[in-house]
């Protein structure tokens, strides 16, 4: 049983890797935006919760800004 547990977590470094660069990745620009835009409640929950990345994908979108080609 132990050894069947450890063959499944060794299994799943990869994926816990990925998820948590993606999470730093995504909390790093978030919070950047975030400090920019004085938006202040934004930073601080986006700080505090580990949300694997939701939360600062749903900033990122909700905040995002239309570039518009001016001619």
């Amino acid at each position: 049983m132990k050894t069947q547990f450890l063959d499944t977590m060794h299994s799943l470094w990869p994926l816990i890797l990925i998820l948590t660069i993606f999470e730093l990745v995504m909390k790093l620009i978030a919070l950047w935006r975030a400090g920019r835009n004085n938006h202040l409640a934004w930073f601080i929950v986006i700080g505090i919760i580990n949300s694997a990345g939701i939360l600062p994908v749903i900033y990122l979108l909700i905040n995002r800004k239309n570039k518009v080609k001016e001619d």
